[in-house]
């Protein structure tokens, strides 16, 4: 079935988008060609979930203008909330606008590059020619990916040169306080030959909403390096959002994620990693609150290339009020990939008589010489634990509290930044209250 496509922005609008950034011709001719794909490419399609209502292509703007700070003292309260300000690289954006870069000079002596990507693409342009939609994620691959190369309007370039190791971690805040802004944001972040860096980001939204979210972020960890990515999402409901978070692994590699994903609007979200050389690992830990109404579909897959690799799989959800959720978990290796390991666990907890949650792990094995395994389960709050925490004083509510707490921990305890540790476990506070 062909879903029709109603685009909010035509072709010259996208060329002189370009020209306004003065971004290189390979640039301004990716994004002409991907806005000529969408039409005819088929739209995502998450298992279990149909999403040809939903609406990814109209919005109000293409393009909301933020402003520059100074001091962090200029930004909301809820910004400044996350920032430490001990923090010795950080790059804030303002709806679409680069508002703060602050990089550490260690990091800059060690050739370690991080910057908007407007302003990577014109001083790094062959650096992010090679890796921008080249390796982790297409242009081609449906109708999202295609839009999101054309109507790129923010995102952050990492580079992180070989055998450089980044002590401090990189932390990005990308947050809108306009009801009109539409986040079509690219992170591209690249680990060379045996380096190690720890990124953790933040998308934040002050008020309404009524844009519409195509988040495509690339990492690249090359043989021998280290990632550690961490992110928190804390998008309103009047978003519609297509977040596509992928990972790249190259020999003796490793990329651990640690993902709250707390968004208050229809989301679609994916997070894939490939494993592609011998040795290479992923560890990928996630946790989920769906409330009200909206309607989520989060799929997790490592996808196991090299031989010896190991994948990990981590998702715990909590679902209350009339919320729906499918959560697939994919563990899939491929042939060649002997002594590799695929491991995945899904828990889900439900809230209430409405809400609904399905776990729907999958296991795909084309090789002979491997282990794999998966564990699933949905269900309510466990009525003796419930029961035990108040036979020592403490009311329901707050034994319900505790234990949900205690739940969502193994992902809230992987977060390397305490001011978004803090953050997230507001966040689960005020959405299970």
């Amino acid at each position: 079935m062909t879903v029709e496509t109603k685009l909010a922005v035509s072709a010259q609008d996208v060329r002189s988008f370009s020209e306004a950034h003065n971004e290189p011709k390979w640039l301004t001719e990716l994004r002409e060609r991907a806005l000529e794909k969408v039409e005819t490419l088929e739209m995502v399609k998450p298992d279990k979930t149909n999403v040809d209502s939903w609406n990814f292509f109209e919005f109000p703007e293409h393009k909301v203008e933020g402003k520059a700070i100074s001091s962090l003292t200029e930004l909301p309260a809820e910004v400044q909330a996350i920032v430490d300000e001990n923090q010795q690289t950080l790059y804030i954006q303002h709806n679409n606008t680069p508002a703060y870069l602050q990089v550490a000079d260690e990091l800059k002596e060690q050739g370690v590059i991080v910057t908007d990507l407007f302003t990577a693409v014109k001083e790094h342009s062959d650096l992010v020619q090679k890796y921008f939609m080249t390796e982790a994620v297409e242009v081609d691959e449906h109708k999202l990916t295609a839009l999101h190369a054309a109507l790129v309007n923010g995102g952050l370039f990492v580079y992180v040169p070989k055998d450089v190791q980044v002590k401090e971690p990189i932390q990005a805040v990308f947050f809108t306080d306009d009801e009109n802004v539409s986040l079509f944001n690219h992170v591209l972040l690249v680990a060379d030959n045996f380096a190690e860096v720890t990124y953790v980001e933040n998308y934040i939204s002050i008020g309404a909403a009524k844009g519409q979210v195509n988040i495509v972020e690339e990492i690249i960890v090359n043989d021998g390096a280290n990632v550690t990515f961490g992110a928190v999402d804390t998008l309103a409901e009047g978003f519609t959002s297509y977040i596509n978070r992928r990972g790249e692994t190259k020999r003796d590699a490793s990329l651990d994620w640690a993902l709250g994903l707390m968004n208050d609007g229809d989301t679609i979200s994916e997070n894939v990693t490939h494993l592609r050389g011998d040795g290479s690992r992923a560890d990928a830990k996630t946790v989920v609150i769906g409330r009200g109404k909206q309607s989520q579909n989060f799929t997790t897959e490592v996808r196991n290339w090299g031989k010896s690799s190991d994948g990990q799989i981590l998702t715990h959800a909590v679902m209350k009020d009339a919320a729906r959720a499918i959560f697939n978990g994919i563990g899939k290796i491929e042939h060649g990939a002997t002594k590799a390991n695929a491991e995945q666990e899904s828990r889900v907890l439900m809230l209430s008589e409405n809400a609904r949650g399905d776990a729907n792990p999958i296991l795909l094995i084309e090789e002979d010489d491997v282990t794999a395994g998966h564990a699933a389960s949905v269900g309510r709050v466990d009525p003796l634990q419930i029961y035990y925490l108040m036979s020592r004083g403490i009311t329901r509510a707050n034994a319900e509290r505790l234990i949900i707490h205690g739940f969502l921990e193994p992902v809230v305890s992987q977060l390397p930044i305490e001011g978004v540790r803090k953050q997230l476990v507001e966040v689960i506070e005020r959405k299970v209250k």
